[in-house]
């Protein structure tokens, strides 16, 4: 999983049922964050916590900027008291699951394993010292997600023809009309949609997949106009529980 918002234990869950068995809630046990926006990390006790209380028994492996250790010590702190009733009271939940090894990363490999390998990238999100992109190479595919950044080589670079680029986007034409405070604010935090259609261009990936839109008043529809006035190739806006 990459970042852990709001509701993404719930998700898990939900699209476990429609047939990724890998993401039941009890298997849920990596996690490599982006950077440390409250809505990037919200959903962190819950998944420290949940999968634990669902039967999960090894530590939770979190990758993440420098910072994520403090936050992860600061979590298993506020619900000590629920730690300790649950593994000492009747639950009687094992003494492993909620623990969580944390790996503040620096650009590189920082996980394989015989399926998977990561590859992290730095990435440009306003006054964030530390924010991340990954590559995540298979077998069969080759994913690249940018995290929450401005126009970045680093993507294009990390890409360069792979399968799926995953990247966030801003609607211009609905940035135009935000005031002037706020179009400081998101040109110096986020990628717009022209800009992205220029990074896809030279990424050149098999597939560009939207996310972490921000529409303010325009529609999917308009926003992929946008992307196709710059570029020509495949497209799609996610949804929750979408499958690619």
């Amino acid at each position: 999983m990459v970042d852990c918002g709001t509701g993404i234990v719930r998700r898990a869950a939900a699209a476990s049922i429609n047939g990724v068995a890998a993401l039941d809630p009890a298997k849920l046990g990596i996690v490599f964050v982006t950077h440390l926006h409250s809505d990037h990390t919200l959903g962190y006790p819950d998944l420290i916590l949940t999968p634990w209380m669902m039967g999960r028994e090894r530590p939770l492996e979190a990758y993440g900027p420098s910072g994520l250790r403090q936050m992860t010590q600061d979590i298993l702190h506020a619900w000590q008291q629920d730690i300790d009733i649950r593994t000492n009271g009747r639950e009687h939940e094992n003494r492993t699951g909620y623990n969580v090894n944390v790996h503040e990363i620096q650009p590189g490999v920082v996980y394989q394993d015989d399926r998977v390998k990561v590859t992290a990238f730095l990435v440009s999100h306003g006054s964030w010292k530390q924010a991340f992109g990954y590559r995540f190479d298979t077998h069969d595919r080759s994913i690249v997600i940018s995290g929450d950044t401005t126009p970045n080589e680093n993507v294009v670079k990390a890409c360069n023809g792979c399968d799926l680029l995953i990247h966030e986007v801003y609607s211009q034409a609905a940035f135009e009309h935000r005031p002037p405070s706020w179009q400081q604010y998101h040109s110096h935090f986020h990628t717009s949609s022209k800009e992205l259609g220029r990074i896809a261009h030279e990424a050149k990936p098999g597939l560009l997949i939207l996310y972490h839109q921000l529409l303010w008043g325009s529609t999917e529809d308009q926003l992929l106009q946008e992307i196709h006035q710059v570029y020509s190739g495949k497209v799609v806006s996610a949804h929750d529980l979408d499958v690619y």
